[in-house]
């Protein structure tokens, strides 16, 4: 037993992980739904992730406000939104295109499908009241990414503050010298948790391979299909975006393969946190960006939702026999990119920001009921799409980073 133990932990994750994934799929298939008694392995797993989401960001935001200069963080937090803003809008074009090729929906009907109630979309005006907490203990308690990242904000700035000072300067290095401990210790329970991964993710994915089953892949395969169609031809996107950056695309996913396999299985961009703030450690990227980035993006920054969002679109239009025009197309991408925005941090946002979207051109709310059939199947790829676009914008932003520090230098 001490030797499978000892070659379990040398193994490597990534082959782990896969090994997971596959004894997962066939135990999924093979079981059916009584796969769902592994449901508490992966639940544990994300009840993990989750419970070092609120120490990471804090502890390695303000740690990195306190290694840079705060002109330095606005001007790195301007890059981060921009790229934001304008990914999502492109993913939503790419799903727009590629779904006007496929035409998923084409030839079938809404006939015995129930209706759907639109669910509450806080906007985004409360998106923007949410960034601050009415109090700390409920930002943490509510897993409030915004709020929190407020909150290391204004504590690692004032940190940052207080060693600049002379008169509080000593102080301020051991309240800096504790939250680095404390942000190390963090570090040290992270690789521990790096260990139970696959095993979570091997009973997450037969739960959901068995739950799903064969059925629901054969009567919506076609909008599966396209969906993920739509998600390769963004991520060929991402690679693009890298090369021309100059970012090395075999390193990075290298690192980032595991964050976007833990995302693609638990369907939460908020609960893979840990693990891509870890791949953009081993990235080399500075703690200042991803520290702010990527529990921003996290919130924010939905690529995959957004791709989905156009092809739902496309789906329901062609389900009444009414295609969609290219000044609706527009439509989209418009509305499509303030929902991915409006509906941060709402849980099962994605079919919150469709259904938004079906309200505003008018389209059938008894097409999201249909889509909710395939929720799992089309979030686990939306979601790791999610992390991607995350990862990459981050380490577009640390090269551009390191190009203006040395243009300074000279």
């Amino acid at each position: 037993m001490k030797a499978i133990w000892k070659g379990y932990l040398q193994a490597s994750l990534i082959m782990k992980i896969t090994i997971a994934l596959i004894l997962g799929i066939i135990v999924g298939f093979i079981f059916g739904p009584e796969a769902s008694i592994l449901a508490p392995f992966g639940d544990l797993l994300i009840r993990l992730l989750k419970f070092l989401i609120v120490p990471l960001i804090l502890f390695t935001l303000i740690v990195g406000i306190n290694q840079t200069k705060i002109s330095n963080l606005g001007r790195m937090g301007g890059k981060v939104f921009l790229y934001y803003v304008i990914t999502s809008a492109l993913a939503i074009i790419v799903g727009l295109i590629v779904a006007s090729i496929f035409r998923p929906g084409s030839g079938m009907s809404l006939d015995g499908v129930s209706e759907f109630e639109l669910p509450d979309n806080p906007g985004f005006i409360s998106v923007l009241l949410n960034i601050v907490p009415e109090n700390i203990i409920t930002a943490f308690s509510e897993l409030n990414l915004l709020g929190i990242i407020f909150t290391a904000l204004a504590f690692g700035i004032a940190i940052s503050s207080l060693r600049s000072s002379k008169a509080y300067g000593e102080l301020g290095e051991h309240v800096y010298k504790l939250v680095n401990g404390l942000n190390e210790a963090t570090l040290a329970i992270m690789r521990v948790i790096l260990q139970y991964v696959p095993i979570g993710i091997f009973a997450i994915i037969a739960e959901t391979v068995g739950n799903q089953g064969a059925d629901t892949l054969k009567s919506l395969g076609n909008m599966v299909l396209v969906l993920y169609i739509a998600l390769l031809v963004q991520i060929v996107v991402y690679i693009l975006m890298l090369v021309i950056f100059k970012v090395r695309v075999g390193e990075f996913f290298t690192h980032a393969r595991t964050p976007i396999i833990t995302a693609f299985v638990s369907q939460s961009s908020s609960g893979t946190l840990p693990l891509t703030l870890n791949a953009a450690k081993n990235l080399g990227v500075s703690k200042s960006l991803y520290g702010l980035s990527l529990p921003l993006g996290a919130t924010i920054n939905m690529d995959g939702a957004a791709i989905r969002i156009a092809i739902s679109a496309v789906f329901a239009a062609n389900i009444i026999g009414d295609p969609l025009s290219f000044p609706e197309m527009l439509q989209v991408v418009l509305v499509g990119t303030l929902a991915s925005i409006g509906t941060a941090g709402v849980p099962g946002a994605g079919i919150v920001m469709i259904a938004t979207v079906f309200a505003q051109l008018g389209l059938p709310m008894e097409a999201v009921a249909l889509l909710t059939a395939i929720d799992a199947l089309v979030g686990m790829g939306a979601t790791a799409l999610n992390v991607t676009g995350d990862l990459v914008g981050t380490s577009i932003i640390e090269k551009t980073e390191k190009r203006t520090a040395l243009e300074h230098g000279k």
